[in-house]
């Protein structure tokens, strides 16, 4: 999920702001400065400082400051698969054809495929200086009012569907992933990813997927998507907190049905009158503020700017809510197996329940607003 490339400068316990490198994450130092040197023009006049971005539970982020330089680096998490979800060839490639024509990309400066170096692969990037709305408490010191709150989701949602607009084939991003078949080559490995990751009983998610697995899978264009797209994952000017200067986390994008895009961002989207613990149980609650979109009206934004017409708003949601509950259920294993220590994961046995609830709800009652009623 999210990485830090910027940090909340107005406030010293953000969750963005760099930290000591956590234990069993060190980097080699001078082995990683000898590489640097040759990859990274950069201020030099003094040796290479290393921290870590704390947010984020996926790849492992960290700053890296040389004199008045400063750039981020990005290498799988311990003990993952780097085949797969982290392959940083991939994403650095991706990030280097695709900011040309979509300026809201961190300039990716260059990669590394030699694990002697650090012990995995990785690549740098310039580090993006904003604020990362990842909490309600950072958006509210940053956009005072409900009608910059709305303006700003409305801004998500313009950047959404431009990022959709893109031309992949001129840009060179044909061999970004294989569009044809994606819905249901999408439902398919979400489901296996969850059965080879699952640690507890929970029917409620396995009747998710069922449900999805039972749904038509209708033919759809092809565009790029970015497959992880929320509050938490852009950059924000300071000075002019409705614009986007990043987006973040790119190392699930691909070629495919862009709705599936949009039922990602709706999954991580809570609204105001869903059930209280689940309002309580997902980080930050950004889309609580007042002033926010609800689920339905950001479908409708989209329709709007985007031209298309999302006819299967529940599906998209509840693949969305799905797919969330499977990335933490992954995560939440890797804890239950000792692979990582980190002590923030302990409680996503109880997101991945609350998925499950939010997607059956969304079944029952055919709509993706108002599920507290």
């Amino acid at each position: 999920m999210t990485e830090g490339v910027a940090h909340d400068a107005t406030d010293p316990s953000a969750p963005d702001r760099p930290r000591a490198v956590r234990a069993g994450e060190e980097l080699d130092v001078p082995r990683l400065e000898a590489w640097l040197r040759g990859h990274a023009p950069g201020d030099w006049k003094g040796p290479l400082d290393v921290e870590q971005f704390p947010g984020g539970y996926s790849n492992l982020t960290y700053l890296l400051r040389a004199g008045a330089s400063e750039w981020v680096l990005r290498r799988p998490p311990v003990g993952a698969s780097i085949r797969t979800a982290h392959d940083m060839g991939r994403e650095y490639r991706m990030l280097t054809r695709l900011r040309p024509v979509f300026p809201c990309v961190p300039r990716a400066i260059a990669a590394c495929d030699d694990p002697s170096v650090i012990g995995a692969p990785f690549y740098v990037m310039d580090r993006v200086k904003g604020v990362i709305p990842r909490t309600r408490a950072v958006l509210a010191r940053l956009v005072p009012g409900e009608e910059a709150v709305r303006a700003l989701a409305r801004r998500l949602v313009d950047t959404l569907a431009a990022l959709h607009a893109v031309d992949w084939a001129a840009a060179g991003l044909a061999d970004l992933g294989r569009p044809e078949g994606y819905v249901a080559r999408q439902v398919g490995g979400w489901t296996e990813r969850y059965l080879r990751a699952r640690t507890d009983d929970l029917p409620e998610v396995e009747r998710a997927a069922a449900w999805l697995q039972a749904q038509p899978s209708a033919a759809a264009e092809a565009a790029i998507i970015h497959n992880d797209f929320k509050f938490d994952n852009l950059v924000l000017d300071p000075g002019d907190p409705t614009r986007i200067l990043a987006v973040l986390d790119w190392e699930m994008a691909t070629l495919g049905d862009p709705l599936m895009d949009l039922g990602t961002s709706l999954g991580y989207w809570v609204d105001r009158d869903d059930p209280p613990d689940w309002q309580r149980m997902v980080p930050g609650g950004v889309t609580l503020a007042p002033g926010m979109l609800s689920r339905e009206d950001v479908v409708a934004a989209y329709e709007a700017v985007s031209g298309r017409t999302v006819e299967r708003p529940v599906f998209v949601y509840v693949f969305g809510v799905f797919k969330v509950a499977v990335i933490a259920q992954q995560i939440y294993a890797r804890y239950r197996q000792g692979l990582t220590g980190d002590p923030r994961f302990a409680g996503l046995g109880h997101v991945v329940a609350g998925c499950g609830q939010m997607a059956c709800r969304a079944i029952d009652r055919q709509r993706i607003g108002r599920l507290g009623d």
